[in-house]
């Protein structure tokens, strides 16, 4: 405990409301059958993309294919998250509450994220997996200090595609 909060005096985060350990990104068992059944896509779409000579969409698959056996090969790490009276604490990285404009608390089992949406177009909408905390001391913590977005009730369109197909 005493290195998690280390973490957080050397970010100068504020004082830890909650804490949990995540993955940075979902990890995702793939059998062999998945590999055949994406390889036999890819495949087909090269196909299709020499036949109708799209040399254009051939690169972008194939360029596709070897970005995403790249980002296979990276394990994905876990990282510490802890919610503070000044911002949220990913890993590494430190939200202030003044960059945050919402937040989103969704659970329908097996779904449990938290969405975090910050001011300006250029930055992302943080998904933080809550699966070893309660959702609901997650919204108290922060309430206090940051909008909740009422209207977001089920995860992103990317991330159910994301978590069916094991992307």
């Amino acid at each position: 405990m005493a290195e998690k909060n280390d973490i957080i005096e050397e970010i100068d985060a504020g004082n830890m409301l909650l804490g949990w350990e995540t993955y940075e990104f979902e990890p995702h068992e793939r059998s062999k059958r998945w590999y055949v059944i994406a390889g036999v896509i890819v495949v087909a779409l090269l196909i299709f993309a020499l036949v109708s000579s799209n040399f254009l969409f051939a690169i972008i698959i194939l360029l596709a294919s070897i970005i995403f056996l790249l980002n296979n090969l990276h394990k994905p790490h876990v990282v510490d998250i802890h919610i503070t009276d000044s911002g949220i604490v990913f890993g590494d990285e430190f939200y202030s509450y003044d960059d945050i404009k919402d937040f989103s608390v969704i659970y329908n089992p097996p779904v449990a994220l938290l969405y975090v949406d910050f001011h300006g177009f250029w930055k992302p909408i943080l998904r933080i997996n809550l699966e070893q905390v309660n959702p609901n001391l997650v919204r108290e913590a922060l309430l206090p200090f940051a909008l909740e977005n009422l209207d977001r009730e089920d995860e992103n369109l990317t991330d159910t595609i994301e978590r069916v197909y094991k992307l």
